[in-house]
């Protein structure tokens, strides 16, 4: 009797990446990391397979999507401020869910360890998990994610990136989601001083695993430049000042950065800002 192929990962993560819903999409995010990680527990790890993902990933009608000069400014010192927090880390969160799926699915032609999709089945899970985080928080503050409207360029880097690996590794974890070393101190102290225990405690597992999401992208930034005799240094400058829109805003978090493999010659010479003499 013919029994049923298991699904690949790059299947799997198509089946989030089309998933409109929040909490349904971090449910299916965390059930297929679970799979994986219990497959290759058990010493049969499964086909990562082809995919072909969405140029965008499936949303949720609400919240609405604005232009990020529309989206309205609140003051973080009153309680609809730090609401309004919560909910723009809540996007961030339901964005890397994707975009760790995306790179799963959407570079299969370059042929990568399994350490590679270990790494981000990983991110993956820990986001959803993030996600999950930022909508108990609103809820417990009559909030709900969805209820203000949200920054429409977050998928931007996915779409620039989209055929080029280096890139997408250079931007989102090595950019991007650096920049979240940076702030997230700031937000902590915030609520901190609002006494807010349940955030501070959401926002410290958030901080504390984001320093290895950055980590793994310059870990395979650095293989494929190995691969490819690239320098890494000059490729991470030259990617991001053609796929980045701007300049990289200091204060930087560089204890963070270089916990994650970042060194201040990378990132201070992309900045608006004349580098110290140690990152030129």
């Amino acid at each position: 009797m013919a029994t049923d192929l298991p699904k690949s990962l790059a299947q799997m993560a198509v089946e989030v990446l089309t998933t409109a819903d929040g909490r349904a999409k971090t449910a299916l995010s965390r059930q297929h990391a679970a799979t994986w990680f219990a497959a290759r527990a058990a010493g049969t790890s499964l086909p990562i397979g082809t995919a072909n993902p969405p140029l965008r990933p499936a949303r949720p009608e609400q919240p609405e999507l604005l232009d990020p000069r529309d989206v309205p400014r609140r003051k973080p010192g009153s309680p609809q401020g730090r609401i309004a927090l919560l909910h723009a880390v809540a996007h961030i969160e339901l964005n890397a869910v994707d975009l760790h799926w995306d790179i799963i699915a959407r570079f299969t032609d370059t042929e990568m360890p399994l350490g590679f999709y270990d790494d981000w089945v990983k991110s993956a899970d820990e986001e959803s998990n993030h996600f999950n985080l930022m909508c108990d928080n609103l809820e417990a503050k009559e909030s709900f994610y969805g209820a203000l409207p949200a920054h429409a360029g977050m998928w931007r880097a996915a779409e620039d990136t989209a055929d080029d690996l280096l890139g997408r590794l250079a931007v989102v974890p090595m950019v991007l989601e650096a920049r979240g070393l940076d702030v997230t101190p700031g937000m902590i102290r915030i609520f901190q001083q609002a006494k807010d225990t349940q955030t501070i405690e959401a926002l410290n597992t958030i901080y504390a695993e984001e320093v290895g999401h950055v980590a793994y992208g310059s870990k395979w930034f650095n293989y494929l430049c190995g691969r490819h005799a690239l320098d890494p240094k000059e490729q991470f400058h030259a990617l991001v000042r053609h796929y980045f829109h701007g300049a990289l805003k200091p204060p930087f978090n560089e204890e963070k950065r270089a916990d994650a493999g970042l060194p201040p010659d990378f990132y201070w010479p992309l900045s608006d800002q004349t580098p110290p003499s140690y990152a030129r």
